[in-house]
């Protein structure tokens, strides 16, 4: 089994690179699920209704979240509805949405996870031990596990992918939209890459217009901060491959389109 996951996509700039590029990549690696990181998809802050349905269209079979899941308020009148989202498992008890979703893929199911981290952002419940609950449930019924930590420390990202080698298929960071070069499988089977990176402005400082963030810098004065509307694209991701009777990963490649380095179909 192969799991295609493209990293944080960024404004509508991201979304025309989703739009554009993920079925020529499914059409060439032939992923049986796909997963989309939308969290920063509504002008770099939150998801729409809109943009969800987007982002399914363009072919993904689940969309994760993370930090900016509940930014834009509009969530709210729809999360619910939305079986094929997943906001941080480990919110606390009583916010709307889920950590957890099953997808149908012929005779077995994947076990779609997003999850987020405490270092450095916002003191959400333990990581390690929803996830420790959650993998040990989905475990009932499947061994094909994928999780989408978005976190924002490397050793955190690290710490629990060791934690989980051998119980789940994948741990992909996302949230620093800045890809690393540590992909690989773990000993025991689970394949680990820090960050996917993001999918949207190229030119752009994470995805942000850089004379504002250089200003910044200099300054130090508040500043807002707007996408890089108005740039190339860039469209981040990786290829699993899984073995679907064990669920332990055979491969991990990571997934780079940009000006300097195009799409070969």
């Amino acid at each position: 089994m192969k799991l295609l996951f493209v990293g944080d996509v960024v404004g509508s700039l991201g979304r025309e690179m989703v739009a554009q590029y993920v079925p020529k990549l499914k059409k060439k690696y032939k992923p049986q699920i796909t997963v989309i990181n939308g969290e920063n998809a509504a002008h770099g802050k939150g998801i729409t209704e809109k943009i969800y349905k987007e982002l399914l269209q363009a072919g993904a079979d689940v969309v994760t979240l993370g930090n900016h899941a509940f930014d834009n308020k509009a969530i709210f009148d729809f999360i619910e509805d939305a079986t094929k989202m997943v906001r941080p498992l480990n919110y606390p008890a009583g916010v709307p949405g889920k950590g957890i979703v099953y997808v149908k893929c012929n005779d077995k199911e994947v076990a779609v996870i997003n999850l987020q981290g405490r270092v450095f952002m916002n003191t959400l419940d333990d990581p390690f031990a929803k996830i420790t609950e959650a993998v040990d449930e989905a475990r009932k019924r499947t061994p094909i596990i994928f999780i989408d930590f978005h976190a924002e420390v490397t050793s955190e990202k690290q710490a629990l992918s060791w934690y989980l080698d051998g119980k789940v298929s994948a741990v992909v960071g996302t949230h620093t939209h800045v890809p690393t070069n540590d992909a690989r499988v773990l000993p025991q089977g689970t394949a680990f890459l820090c960050d996917v990176g993001m999918t949207g402005p190229y030119n752009g400082i994470l995805g942000m217009d850089r004379d504002i963030i250089i200003t910044k810098f200099l300054n130090q004065l508040p500043a807002r901060f707007e996408v890089a509307e108005d740039d190339e694209g860039q469209l981040s991701a990786c290829l699993i491959d899984i073995d679907d009777k064990t669920g332990k990963a055979k491969s991990i490649q990571p997934i780079r389109i940009t000006p300097d380095a195009p799409f070969f179909e």
